[in-house]
């Protein structure tokens, strides 16, 4: 099938699949006579595994990883699980800085008056100036 034929059926666009193709993550596909890349089934079934897995927040570099540990009959489900709890702690962290920037903003929103003074809590915070309750860590906003 075609670039075309195989980005629909993956969900993966015809560019993203090149430049998987350009960063090693996939095989480049083989050429069909009229010079066309030519996808098999599997290099369907790939896609799906990447978009998923990219879905689910993992790196290219994870993604590169999951790769190799599902195409690897002999590898050891420890294995893959270490990386999925590694991946939870880092998901659990992002939330936590998330929450941290919503308490934040929602204080910030709560202490301006939104009318037509000039003064604003919320762009004095922003200028380091004070004006909120709270303040966020630059971790958070990272």
């Amino acid at each position: 099938m075609n670039i075309g034929t195989a980005a629909h059926k993956s969900g993966v666009t015809a560019k993203t699949i090149r430049y998987y193709e350009s960063i090693s993550l996939i095989e480049p596909a083989g050429r069909a006579a009229n010079g066309y890349r030519d996808y098999a089934d599997k290099d369907v079934q790939i896609l799906r595994f990447i978009k998923r897995s990219r879905n689910l927040g993992f790196s290219v570099d994870e993604v590169a990883n999951l790769l190799d540990l599902w195409q690897n009959g002999e590898r050891a489900s420890s294995d893959v699980k270490s990386i999925a709890l590694q991946h939870i702690e880092e998901v659990e962290s992002k939330i936590a800085e998330l929450e941290s920037i919503r308490d934040t903003l929602k204080n910030l929103t709560q202490c301006c008056h939104g009318d037509d003074r000039p003064d604003c809590p919320i762009l004095n915070d922003l200028a380091g100036l004070g004006g909120g309750e709270t303040e966020v860590s630059e971790n958070a906003a990272e």
